[in-house]
């Protein structure tokens, strides 16, 4: 579904991430672990093409590289960034229908999906997204990129800030929607992360030091002592 191919990205004479090759296959979740400074995000900027890079990628059998950010969201590659970013000003509901922005003749089947994928969102479709909490906001984030019917959904560090609890609901949320296109999955909780993926990845200085199903992961020696606390 997707690929990418000797992928590079720059700021300026800085080289951020160095050369690297990854894949997703449909239905399956992939993570992309390591450490800050890794090049994680600036991997998944640069598959949509915010950030300056060479290589290839390829969506869904397409070339995409040098095609416009707003392009390859239409292509239905979908990314919700660290931080969530909802409207806070906005409804629950209206922050869905800005997500329906391109696709508003199915709005209305699409919103009765997402309150039953998160019921948490359900009983506060009239709130303001400022008003929600770190991980009901992430909720309403991701179910925002869904409005739109991606084909793949990328997202990009989703547990941060989150309590325990939330994080594990948020979890068997994405593993949920494996069955409805693949995810690239940035996490910086890696046990997590791996143990609901079907393939993980592992970043260091912008090149990928090791790669391998996610079982296989949380059991390498190396993984556990640098990732997952020994």
């Amino acid at each position: 579904m997707l690929k990418l191919k000797n992928l590079q990205v720059y700021y300026g004479v800085i080289s951020a991430v160095r050369g690297i090759d990854m894949q997703v296959d449909k239905n399956s979740i992939v993570t992309l672990i390591g450490s800050n400074g890794a090049g994680k995000t600036s991997t998944l900027n640069a598959i949509v093409n915010l950030v300056k890079k060479s290589g290839q990628v390829f969506f869904d059998g397409k070339d995409i590289t040098k095609h416009k950010t707003h392009k390859i969201v239409k292509e239905g590659l979908a990314l919700v960034p660290e931080g969530r970013r909802v409207f806070i000003n906005l409804s629950v509901d209206e922050n869905l229908r800005m997500g329906a922005f391109n696709n508003d003749e199915n709005f209305e089947k699409l919103r009765d999906e997402m309150y039953n994928l998160f019921p948490r969102l359900s009983s506060k479709k009239e709130q303001r997204g400022g008003t929600l909490s770190g991980g009901e906001q992430q909720m309403l984030a991701i179910a925002r990129a869904l409005m739109s019917e991606p084909k793949m959904l990328m997202l990009d560090e989703p547990s941060l800030g989150l309590a325990p609890k939330i994080v594990g609901e948020l979890f068997e949320i994405i593993t949920e929607l494996k069955r409805r296109m693949p995810v690239l999955l940035i996490e910086q909780n890696a046990f997590a992360a791996l143990k609901i993926a079907d393939y993980g990845y592992v970043l260091e200085n912008g090149r990928i030091s090791l790669e391998g199903k996610g079982e296989e992961l949380i059991g390498n020696d190396e993984v556990r002592a640098k990732y997952l606390g020994g």
